[in-house]
C-alpha cells in the first residue's frame, strides 16, 4: 500500500499513485494567490491564507460581513444566497487561478500549524451557513455558479470591477474600499495608537483600550499570583517567628527556673534541713573520712539536741577577751596608731558544721547581743537572756514577724525560718532588736564615695560613731558603744573599732564569722604581734563592695516607741548616705 504525502490518500500500486497525482494534483492543483504556493489541498490552503496573509485576507472578511448584512436585509432570499455564492467563489477562483507552482518548502512552519485548529473551527463554521443556504436554492443552479466562477478573472464584490489577477484586485479593494474594510488607505493620514506597554500599533482607540483591559488583567491576576504568595510567605515566616519565640522563651524560663534554684539553695530555701540537718550530715562526713572519732560524733551529736532543746547556744565556736587583749597591745606597742576607739566587750563566733555556708547573718546577731548584754544600759530589755542558738534566732525572728514587724521581709522569706538555710541580712537583724526595744537604725552606703570604688564615707561615718571628740582623748578609748553590724552582698561581719593611724587615715577593726577560732585564740597570748591583727585590720581599699548596710544601736526603746517603730515597719526604708 502507498499512502500520498500530499493528501494521504493510500493507493495499491505505484502507477494508480502516478494517476492519482497526475488528475487529484497536477489538473485540479490549488494555488494560493498572494505567494503562488501549490501543492497543498483546499483546507490545507484556507489555513495557509488565513495565518500566512492575515492582511490580505481582510478583504474575505470583509465580504463576508456585507453579503450578511445583504442576507439580513433582502427580501429576495434566492438573490442573497447568489450574491454570498459569487463572493465566495471570487475567493475559490483566486484559489484556483492558474499560476506557476511554487515549492514545498514554502508550506507553514510548524509554529503556523499549532494555530490550524482554531481557523479550521472558523471555516467551518462557514460551511455549515453555506449548506443552509444551499438547501434554500436549487442545488444544479449553485453548482453551475460554482462551476462557472471558478476559473474566471476575480471581480470586486463591492462593485464588479473585473482585475487580470488577484493582486490587483487586492490593491484596488485596499484603495478604492479601505472604508469598508476598516483598512486605512495609504493615501489618507489616520492616527496611529501606540500601546504603552508593548509597543504594538492600532488604528482604532477603542481596540487600543480593549487591548490594554487585556495588558491590566493579565498584569492584576500576575499580581493576585503574587500576593498569594506574599500571604503565603509572611505566614509561614509569622510560623518560625512564633517558634523561635517559643523555643526562646522556653530557653529562658528554663535558665530562670535554674538561677531560681540556684538562688534556693545560695539562701537556704531549697526545702534540705537546717542546722540540725546540716550538723548531723557534715559530723558524718568528718567520720567517714577518719577526722573524727565516732564517739566524738555521738558526744557532740548529743551536745547538739540539748542546746537545741533548751535554745541557747553551746558556746563550742565562741572566744572571749578579744577587746581586753587589743586594748592591752594598743597601750604598750603599735607605734604607728595614732588613736583607736574600741566597742565594749564583744565576744566571737565562729560558724559551726550546721551553718557553715550561710549562717554568718546569726554569728554577727550573737556577737552584737554578747556586747549589749555585757553593757548594763540593756538590762532593762535583755534581762535574764542568754546567747539564743541559731535555730532560737530564727524563731524569735519569726515571733517579730508575727507581731506585725517587717512584712515585706516576712513575704521574700514565705514566712519561716526554722529549719531552714535561709540567710539573714539588716533587716531581719533590725527587726529582731527592735522587737527587742533596743533602739537602733539602717544606714544605707549605696554607692561608692571614694576612688577605685571606695567608701571613705562609710570610715568617716564610723568613726564619728565612736567618738565625736577627737582631740584630746587618749590614744585607747574603750567606749560604751556597742559593735556595729556591717553588711554587703553575700556576708556580714561586726566591726568593734577604728584606728585612725599617723597618717590620718582610717583602719577598721572587723570581727568575721568565718575566721577560725584557733586564729582568734592567738590575739589572746601577751606576747601578740601586729602580724596576728592582720585578719582585724581592713583598710579603705578593702572594702570595694557596691554596696553597704549597717546597722547601728543607739538605746534603748520605751514600750511606746515600739508600737511607732512597728507601725512605721510597714513602710521601712533604709537610710542612705550619698
Amino acid at each position: 500500500m502507498l499512502s500520498c504525502d500530499i493528501c494521504g490518500e493510500t493507493v495499491t500500486s505505484e502507477p494508480d499513485m502516478k494517476a492519482h497525482l497526475l488528475i487529484v494534483h497536477m489538473e485540479n492543483e490549488v494555488i494560493c494567490p498572494f505567494c503562488k504556493l501549490s501543492g497543498v489541498n483546499y483546507d490545507e490552503m484556507c489555513f495557509h491564507i488565513e495565518t500566512a496573509h492575515f492582511e490580505q485576507n481582510e478583504l474575505e472578511r470583509s465580504f463576508e460581513r456585507i453579503n450578511t448584512i445583504q442576507i439580513r436585509t433582502s427580501d429576495n432570499r434566492k438573490d442573497t444566497l447568489q450574491c454570498r455564492m459569487e463572493v465566495n467563489s471570487s475567493v475559490h477562483s483566486a484559489c484556483a487561478s492558474n499560476h506557476p507552482k511554487i515549492s514545498a518548502q514554502s508550506l507553514p512552519n510548524d509554529g503556523t500549524l499549532k494555530h490550524k485548529a482554531f481557523y479550521s473551527e472558523n471555516l467551518t463554521e462557514s460551511r455549515k451557513f453555506l449548506k443552509s443556504k444551499e438547501k434554500e436554492c436549487d442545488p444544479s443552479k449553485i453548482k453551475r455558479s460554482i462551476y462557472e466562477t471558478t476559473y474566471s478573472p476575480p471581480e470586486c464584490p463591492f462593485c464588479g470591477r473585473i482585475e487580470d489577477c488577484s493582486q490587483d484586485m487586492e490593491n484596488h479593494v485596499k484603495t478604492k474600499h479601505a472604508d469598508l474594510l476598516d483598512t486605512p488607505s495609504e493615501d489618507h493620514d489616520q492616527p496611529l495608537y501606540d500601546c504603552p506597554m508593548c509597543g504594538l500599533i492600532c488604528t482604532n482607540y477603542h481596540i487600543l483600550q480593549e487591548h490594554v483591559d487585556l495588558h491590566l488583567e493579565e498584569s492584576n491576576f500576575g499580581q493576585g499570583i503574587d500576593r498569594v504568595q506574599c500571604s503565603r510567605d509572611l505566614e509561614l515566616a509569622h510560623q518560625l517567628q512564633q517558634e523561635e519565640d517559643r523555643k526562646r522563651r522556653s530557653e529562658e524560663a528554663r535558665q530562670e527556673m535554674g538561677e531560681f534554684q540556684k538562688l534556693q539553695r545560695q539562701y537556704g530555701l531549697d526545702n534540705s534541713g537546717g542546722y540540725k540537718q546540716q550538723q548531723l550530715r557534715n559530723m558524718e562526713i568528718e567520720v567517714n573520712r577518719g577526722r573524727m572519732h565516732p564517739s566524738e560524733f555521738h558526744r557532740r551529736k548529743a551536745d547538739m539536741m540539748e542546746s537545741l532543746a533548751i535554745g541557747i547556744d553551746d558556746g563550742k565556736t565562741k572566744t572571749s577577751g578579744i577587746i581586753e587583749a587589743l586594748y592591752r597591745y594598743y597601750q604598750n606597742a603599735a607605734t604607728d596608731v595614732r588613736r583607736v576607739w574600741l566597742s565594749t566587750g564583744v565576744d566571737h563566733f565562729q560558724s559551726s558544721f550546721g551553718d557553715k555556708g550561710w549562717g554568718c547573718g546569726y554569728r554577727n546577731f550573737q556577737m552584737l547581743l554578747s556586747s549589749l548584754l555585757q553593757n548594763d544600759a540593756y538590762d532593762d530589755c535583755l534581762k535574764g537572756m542568754s546567747i539564743p542558738c541559731i535555730p532560737k534566732i530564727q524563731s524569735m525572728i519569726e515571733d517579730a514577724w508575727k507581731e506585725g514587724f517587717d512584712p515585706q521581709g516576712a513575704s521574700q522569706l514565705n514566712n519561716r525560718l526554722q529549719g531552714t538555710k535561709a540567710w539573714i541580712g539588716a533587716c531581719e537583724v533590725y527587726t529582731l532588736l527592735t522587737s527587742l526595744r533596743v533602739k537602733c537604725r539602717i544606714v544605707d552606703f549605696h554607692k561608692s564615695t571614694g576612688p577605685l570604688g571606695t567608701h571613705p564615707r562609710l570610715f568617716e561615718w564610723i568613726l564619728n560613731y565612736y567618738s565625736s571628740e577627737r582631740e584630746g582623748s587618749p590614744k585607747v578609748v574603750c567606749t560604751s558603744k556597742p559593735p556595729i553590724y556591717l553588711q554587703h552582698q553575700g556576708h556580714s561581719r561586726t566591726v568593734v573599732g577604728i584606728e585612725e593611724r599617723k597618717n590620718r587615715t582610717l583602719c577598721l577593726l572587723i570581727f568575721d564569722p568565718g575566721c577560725p577560732s584557733r586564729e582568734m585564740q592567738k590575739l589572746l597570748k601577751p606576747d601578740m604581734e601586729a602580724s596576728n591583727l592582720k585578719q582585724l585590720r581592713k583598710f579603705v581599699g578593702n572594702l570595694k563592695h557596691k554596696q553597704y548596710q549597717i546597722v547601728a544601736v543607739e538605746g534603748v526603746l520605751s514600750s511606746e516607741e515600739k508600737v511607732a517603730r512597728r507601725q512605721a515597719s510597714q513602710v521601712f526604708t533604709a537610710e542612705k548616705i550619698p
